[in-house]
């Protein structure tokens, strides 16, 4: 199957160009001006649009079993959404329960995403430790693919990680040439001020970002990128969503430390005030952690962006629809964590960030899909519009436009947190491995099981190469160094 796009602007993290597009056997074959294709390629005409990298989402959960429920999202109907969106691969979490072998709990989503219809890969979560956990990861990362671990510091007496864990498999990390990522929350203060929120009376969904406030999330992703710091290994912080844990951040990177931020689309646009919404199903539909913020963290948020110290944004794609919120309706710590947005968040963050002047097209570009794949070692792979690259492309009308409802989306929820959002720039088609699965507002070629695992492999190299060198230590790091000899 070939197919050719043709008379539109290509639109790279890097560069911007007039260029055809090539593309055969799922892979991308030439890039340039008036590139003939075969008679029985299909043909695309970009005339005033721009081909971008397909996006990628580095932070979702299909099918995900969670709080006593599982998500409604599977992995079928969540990669035809995000395609239907203009993102063509996720990288969703394998996340073993207390005790449960991690092997075991990756066969087991392994089976549940071979209903995919788009490409994706896993983090797998680090939720206990022991002998056979320190094996699995070395497993993992040699013969699956794997390349980066979570570690949760929230949710105390289920899948949190304390600090004796994420010593251990930070330091096996690091051995592996694995990355580290943390959903960055002190989940023993968490505990403690959910009990003192029911202690006082506030069982409703306003008490989610009351038990949740941003000190929590800044001292736990401070926590986080210190031990990282110590123990000289990469760290890539999930959903970052107050000036707290941006702070952290910023400050490790300008020390010279390699750390990541994630921000998510919905962080970025939606305040703390929908907790506060008088119907419970509404408000309860946006329960989420870390969750929604008050308005000048947006704008940190946003900053933070702009001046690179946040590189990748993602959804935490998460769905349980009302009914299943409802678990919650007498105590908020019992509302399912989670909201959706894979099909919603590339309109967004062009309508919001590009259309703004917040960001250039080749920032979004590095934002929603380059940046993560570079971090997550699938480079040039995916995340580029060049010859050899996988064939995950977006056709995009930055005058389109259309109104987001969930009475329209293809995501498996019933409610829409960007519900009534106009957005102006949308994808007119979806290319996946090859195939236009996206056309004239209609999903098309997407199977069941079409969707490929992508192994991602370690980063050996990096870490040899800070084992050499001196000058890539902290200067902690070089002052301890020294004073062993």
């Amino acid at each position: 199957m070939s197919v050719l796009i043709r008379g539109g602007t290509v639109v790279t993290s890097d560069d911007s160009f007039r260029a055809d597009v090539y593309t055969q056997d799922g892979v991308i074959k030439a890039v340039g001006e008036g590139i003939e294709a075969p008679g029985d390629a299909e043909v695309i005409d970009a005339g005033g649009q721009l081909v971008m990298p397909g996006g990628i989402d580095p932070h979702t959960h299909m099918q995900l079993p969670f709080m006593g429920t599982v998500a409604s999202e599977d992995f079928f109907t969540g990669t035809v959404a995000a395609a239907a969106g203009g993102t063509t691969m996720c990288i969703d979490f394998v996340i073993p329960g207390p005790q449960e072998p991690v092997l075991e709990a990756y066969d087991k989503w392994r089976g549940w995403s071979e209903k995919a219809a788009a490409d994706y890969s896993f983090h797998v979560a680090i939720t206990w430790w022991d002998e056979t956990v320190h094996r699995d990861m070395g497993t993992l990362v040699q013969e699956h693919g794997v390349n980066s671990f979570k570690h949760f510091m929230a949710y105390k007496n289920a899948i949190m990680a304390d600090d004796e864990t994420l010593v251990n498999s930070f330091m096996r990390a690091k051995e592996l040439g694995a990355i580290c990522t943390v959903h960055a929350e002190n989940g023993e203060l968490v505990f403690r001020l959910q009990q003192e929120m029911k202690d006082r009376g506030i069982t409703g969904p306003e008490g989610h970002p009351l038990s949740r406030p941003p000190e929590v999330e800044g001292e736990a992703a401070n926590r986080a990128i210190r031990i990282a710091q110590v123990l000289n290994v990469p760290l890539y912080v999930v959903h970052t969503s107050c000036m707290e844990s941006l702070e952290a951040i910023t400050r490790a990177r300008l020390e010279g430390q390699r750390v990541f931020g994630e921000v998510l689309a919905g962080h970025l646009v939606i305040d703390d005030s929908v907790y506060r919404h008088p119907d419970f199903e509404f408000a309860a539909a946006h329960v989420m952690s870390p969750p929604f913020r008050a308005k000048p963290h947006q704008e940190a948020l946003w900053r933070g962006l702009q001046a690179g110290n946040l590189q990748t944004t993602a959804t935490d794609h998460c769905c349980f629809c009302s009914d299943q919120k409802a678990a919650g309706i007498d105590d908020f710590s019992l509302i399912p964590n989670g909201t959706a947005g894979v099909e919603d968040r590339m309109s967004v963050m062009w309508d919001q960030g590009v259309g703004t002047g917040r960001l250039t097209p080749n920032e979004f570009v590095a934002a929603t899909s380059t940046n993560a794949a570079k971090i997550f070692n699938i480079y040039p792979r995916k995340g580029t519009v060049t010859v050899g690259a996988d064939a995950d492309l977006v056709v995009w009308d930055p005058e389109g436009t259309r109104t987001i409802s969930a009475k329209t989306h293809h995501q498996n929820i019933d409610f829409n947190i960007f519900e009534g959002m106009t957005v102006k720039g949308i994808n007119t088609h979806t290319i996946s491995q090859g195939r236009i699965v996206w056309a004239d507002g209609q999903v098309q070629n997407m199977e069941r099981g079409s969707g490929r695992y992508i192994d991602r492999p370690a980063f050996a190299s990096y870490y040899d190469a800070m084992a050499r060198r001196e000058d890539l230590l902290t200067p902690t790091a070089v002052e301890r160094a020294k004073a062993a000899e």
